[in-house]
């Protein structure tokens, strides 16, 4: 016996892979080893030239140590800084059930409806917080932070407004961090900014205007007039409102505002660096067609029960491709759901608890500060204290000394300090900052605060008066409800997810773990850069590593979205050609197989979409490639490009695309949604991609949370590295100076980076490279196995595909009558998520079965798609009508069996179709829902008082 061979560093890789699979699969593949495998499915001629330049890897346990000594070179002071980012609380209940929750955290967007009703009625529950909070009858299911929600508003406003101007007003009083983001997005849009004194926004012409209502240094102001007055001259206004504030504020709505929006951080979404955190969206109800983002709407299912479901598609922007006016494609859905809960745990009462503590520590506070004789600038505040020492040396010294006691505050001018109070502030709080602020040791705070908040500002409507914010309060039945929301989504912990392009795979628990660590979870993103060394180090491993996978020279980990990501890459491809003379370069290649968010991007950017045809093979067509290219010399900015394509095969010609680009004057951006297809294997900036956005949430483990977080760094090659996004608040160390930045935290969701950190870490080189094999292996073994019984739309090198494979309908359709949409709900029945239904080509699935998926699982999914190939057959032949059958009926309930059954097949065959499903029967709690009457008929608040009463 060997000691050293009873440790096992790539113990992991053999966890997130079924290595005992690989000879079986070979074999029905009639490969003899990996490596002929591989040789045979990836082109020679795509081949990255060396071996991957990664560290070897640690096991599950050596690796959380070493992240935890990472971690612990965070400092955790007390932060008191505010500008829209507070210490908060979990409820322990919520943490644990839905946070640390595979049930919640592994699920996937619900455009399955009938098996996410779960996470639909939680999603639904913070629209109903929104609506109540904002006073607006319709708000949107979350969008990704508080600053590209703002960007969101201009180009709404734009979009719905009526004023003939192209000029934008924004509030002095904004966050910084806001203004810099909506700089970025104003010039593409060829918007003029005027940024002033809000109480004279009415004395231009604008089409809409931002205010913030409780401004970045501490004072609320009554907007109310001037919205009035703005009102009057037809100008769409937004309001950005500290969703805290809300419980006690006059509502926006109130206010005569159009659109409100922020961050729900402060119900109880830890600050985390900067993200993720779900912004809320909310607004007029003439307006819900023109909105970003998603909605969650009330509709009803076949058998006229009450349904949830993303409502209104087309709002999804980017399926109107480069119509489009924003990009977005995902949200923060998890964040969302915890915001939601918060406010449903602790109740209308509980929230006003809290938010008025918050409001009478600061009141008190300023109390003493006067009472001593400081100037407090504001004298109508909610939570922050804005003190004027006159000099400052004296403001200096007060800073110092409350760092020394372990306080964060906020340096607003040299003068001037704002201490910003928040949920976990307590009295002793009070007397620590008094300390630093007076040098005096003891005040006696009085137990009897006067409020600093006009009573005409104060709302007199009352919130959250929906039953389900009413109970819920003790532990016991907040735990029940979130079991008995978990049961009714199908996620990753009870089956594969075979999502093509959206790389549902292992989310591993040690991965998991280290995000809700304090030295993670409770650190500002405006920290004294001394105190985020920790942070620092961790963006610094995760750089070295993706720059070694990717070859490109640069990596920005600001976009927090895959989409963001797009934008950020082009975006510093325009700021590149700009600073070398060359903006008027607007055209921008696209093949016609791309991803719907390609072109939304490049028309956000101001570019012009020329669509380049794709070969029969599904490749892109080169010949016409050349000719646009060349026809478009002058003007050529870029291509946006997807590899492996879209289609699921490794285009050979992928070397001379850019070559071509690069003749004409172009820029090549690779969009990364695929590059869990090539890893280890080859290198976007080797073949000739000059930057690419990075999914964290699909590559690199991040899991999809229901639809969001998400995380969508960019690699950028050196000529374009200087022009990625900067940040007014932040040094990234990367952009040049004048960057603005394109999210509100300067390195975006950061918590949710040591995600990524430990998958890289525990699977190591071997383990990376390893995974884009099985990727490989597995959705060839899927592929040839569903060939046998549907024909298999594209291959590529000797009849492979790469990590995924698209399966053809349309035949089975023609013959039948049954609809790709009938397969993916009877799948439901077999305990199945269906695969990406009609993209990129109607009529199909797009599968993607991942590299950690068993033979077994593999198997299972095959097994279930053979037999709905048999019952289509049977419709085919007559067996069974067309219009009653187990596919047109699916998915069944549990009470659909119950009752009568008056249908021409079995009870079994319609829920246990297969023998393994009876094992582990997941019942979909609804019917199919009826789309068409929930968009013609939107509700998207929680059912009224009388259904609850029923």
């Amino acid at each position: 016996m060997k000691l050293s061979e009873l440790f096992n560093p790539d113990e992991f890789a053999a966890r997130h892979l079924s290595f005992g699979d690989e000879a079986a699969l070979l074999e029905a593949l009639g490969e003899k080893s990996m490596d002929d495998f591989v040789g045979n499915t990836v082109p020679q001629s795509i081949r990255m030239p060396s071996e991957l330049n990664l560290p070897e890897a640690l096991t599950e346990a050596d690796a959380l140590a070493k992240l935890k000594g990472i971690a612990s070179k965070n400092v955790i002071n007390k932060s008191y800084i505010g500008l829209g980012y507070y210490p908060t609380r979990v409820p322990n209940v919520i943490l644990r059930n839905v946070l640390e929750n595979p049930g919640w955290y592994t699920a996937y967007t619900p455009y399955q409806a009938e098996i996410a009703q779960g996470r639909l009625e939680a999603l639904l529950n913070f629209q109903q917080v929104c609506i109540d909070l904002t006073g607006f009858p319709v708000a949107g299911a979350s969008l990704l932070d508080e600053a590209t929600a703002a960007a969101e508003a201009m180009a709404m406003a734009h979009r719905v407004g009526k004023v003939k101007s192209e000029r934008f007003f924004v509030d002095a009083r904004v966050y910084p961090q806001t203004l810099d983001v909506m700089k970025t997005r104003a010039k593409y849009f060829g918007f003029e900014l005027a940024v002033g004194d809000f109480a004279q926004a009415d004395e231009g012409e604008y089409f809409g205007a931002l205010f913030q209502y409780v401004g970045k240094d501490g004072d609320v102001q009554d907007l109310q007039s001037v919205i009035g007055r703005l009102k009057a001259k037809g100008t769409i206004v937004a309001v950005a409102a500290d969703i805290m504030s809300l419980v006690l504020l006059k509502s926006p709505a109130e206010l005569g505002a159009d659109i409100a929006l922020g961050n729900t951080q402060r119900f109880g979404v830890p600050m985390g660096f900067g993200g993720p955190h779900a912004a809320y969206f909310a607004f007029k109800d003439e307006f819900k067609r023109s909105a970003p983002g998603r909605i969650i709407g009330v509709s009803k299912d076949a058998s006229g029960k009450p349904a949830l479901r993303m409502a209104l598609s087309t709002r999804e922007q980017h399926i109107r491709r480069e119509k489009a006016t924003s990009n977005i494609c995902t949200a923060q859905a998890l964040l969302a759901n915890l915001a939601g809960m918060y406010a449903v745990y602790h109740g209308p009462e509980g929230v006003k608890r809290i938010a008025n503590r918050i409001h009478a520590l600061a009141s008190a506070f300023a109390d003493a500060l006067v009472s001593d004789g400081l100037n407090v600038v504001h004298k109508v505040f909610f939570d922050t204290v804005t003190v004027d020492f006159g000099s400052k040396e004296k403001a200096d010294q007060v800073f110092a000394a409350a760092l020394e006691s372990g306080y964060n505050l906020r340096r607003v001018n040299d003068t001037q300090i704002a201490a910003a109070f928040h949920e976990t502030s307590v009295r002793e709080d009070l007397t620590d900052l008094y300390r630093a602020f007076t040098g005096k040791d003891t005040f006696a705070f009085a137990d009897d605060v006067k409020g600093r908040l006009n009573a005409e500002l104060l709302r007199q409507d009352d919130i959250l008066q929906h039953p389900v914010f009413n109970r819920y309060h003790t532990e016991h039945e907040m735990l029940r409800y979130l079991k008995k929301l978990e049961d009714r989504d199908l996620a990753m912990n009870r089956s594969m997810i075979s999502l093509g392009s959206c790389t549902m795979k292992l989310n591993a628990t040690a991965e998991m773990l280290p995000i809700t660590w304090a030295e993670f979870s409770d650190i500002h993103p405006y920290a004294p850069e001394a105190q985020t060394a920790g942070y620092r180090e961790l963006l610094a491993d995760m750089e070295n590593s993706l720059k070694a996978i990717t070859g490109f020279d640069a990596i920005s980990f600001q976009p927090n979205s895959g989409a963001q990501g797009e934008y950020s890459g082009m975006l510093s491809i325009r700021r590149y050609q700009e600073a070398n003379g060359e903006g008027h370069r607007n055209i921008c290649l696209i093949p016609k197989s791309a991803h719907g968010t390609n072109p939304a991007t490049a028309a956000m950017l101001g570019l012009k979409v020329v669509v380049v045809d794709t070969d029969e093979h599904g490749n892109v067509n080169i010949d016409d490639l050349k000719a646009k290219a060349e026809q478009h010399r002058d003007a050529l900015s870029a291509i946006m490009i997807t590899y492996p394509s879209t289609h699921g095969v490794y285009e050979e010609g992928i070397r001379d695309i850019c070559r071509i680009i690069h003749e004409n004057g172009g820029q090549v951006y690779m969009d990364g949604a695929n590059l869990n297809a090539q890893i280890g294997i080859m290198q976007p900036a080797e073949v000739g991609a000059d930057v690419l956005h990075m999914n964290l949430h699909k590559t690199f483990c991040i899991p999809h949370g229901g639809g969001g977080p998400g995380m969508g760094p960019i690699g950028l090659k050196a000529h374009l590295a200087p022009f990625a996004p900067g940040h007014t608040l932040t040094d990234t160390h990367s952009a040049s100076a004048g960057q603005t930045a394109v999210s509100s935290a300067a390195f975006g969701s950061a918590s949710i980076l040591p995600i990524t950190w430990m998958y890289l870490t525990m699977m190591g080189k071997q383990g990376m490279e390893q995974a884009t094999r099985w990727a490989l292996l597995n959705a060839n073994y899927v592929a040839k196995r569903l060939g046998e019984d549907y024909p298999i739309l594209y291959t590529g090198k000797n009849g492979r595909v790469a990590h995924e494979c698209i399966v053809d309908l349309r035949p089975l359709k023609a013959e039948s009558g049954i609809t790709e949409t009938d397969i993916a709900k009877r799948l439901m029945d077999y305990g199945f998520h269906a695969p990406t239904v009609s993209f990129p080509v109607a009529g199909t699935l797009m599968i993607e079965p991942t590299e950690s998926e068993s033979k077994a699982e593999l198997d299972r999914f095959i097994a279930a798609l053979k037999q709905i190939k048999q019952e289509v057959l049977k419709v085919g032949r007559g067996e069974w009508p067309k219009e009653d059958n187990p596919l047109v009926n699916a998915p069944h309930t549990a009470a659909d069996i119950t009752g009568e059954w008056a249908h021409p097949y079995s009870r079994e065959e319609a829920v246990f179709p297969l023998p393994f499903v009876r094992e582990h029967k997941f019942w979909p709690s609804v019917n199919r829902v009826d789309d068409v009457y929930g968009d013609r008929n939107l509700v998207c608040s929680c059912p009224p008082m009388e259904n609850y009463e029923d």
